[in-house]
């Protein structure tokens, strides 16, 4: 496969609107291709992930667009502390799936902050290509599983959360990485 060449570049205060639009409709295309229309899995009005979410996520970590051949086809947060690493949330546009762009993205995440030596992230149990790209392509482990038998002890609505229904489960990821100078 050919390598696919992005760039990440820093989120700028015109783009946010529609960074919070595209971040939604990657994420409500992949619970409409497991699930269908008559999808539950959803935070607020028809979206998977909160406005609410993603303003906080950009609010406290660094917002990039991802940029192919001179277009936004995606985004990524993270937040890093040190040889720590959180990836909040990546995203690529549906009709760019499939060719390489999160990996390449990825990859750039990696360059960005060469000082991180252990990454995590988690998706939703039923995002079964999040699995597979985190698992496969990027080099992630899932570490935990985290449910209403085993709630997260790093999300505030975890104690309040108690309809079953609605509780259906994260995967953790860690990524470490190894140099071998």
């Amino acid at each position: 496969m050919k390598k696919v060449q992005v760039m990440l570049v820093p989120l700028q205060k015109d783009d946010r609107e529609q960074f919070i639009k595209d971040n939604q409709e990657a994420f409500k295309y992949g619970a409409l291709e497991e699930f269908g229309r008559r999808d539950d899995h959803f935070e607020e009005e028809g979206e998977i992930i909160s406005r609410n979410t993603i303003e906080k996520s950009i609010d406290g970590g660094e917002a990039y667009r991802i940029m192919h051949d001179g277009k936004p086809v995606g985004g990524v947060v993270i937040r890093t502390d040190g040889e720590r690493g959180d990836l909040e949330m990546l995203f690529v546009d549906p009709h760019a799936h499939s060719k390489g762009i999160g990996y390449a993205a990825w990859c750039a995440v990696e360059k960005l902050h060469p000082e991180v030596i252990i990454w995590e992230t988690v998706t939703p149990y039923f995002e079964k290509r999040n699995i597979h790209f985190y698992v496969n392509r990027c080099g992630f482990h899932i570490v935990e599983f985290f449910n209403s038998h085993h709630r997260d002890p790093n999300d505030p609505d975890a104690e309040a959360q108690t309809n079953e229904d609605h509780d259906d489960g994260m995967f953790r990821f860690e990524k470490r990485i190894i140099n071998e100078d």
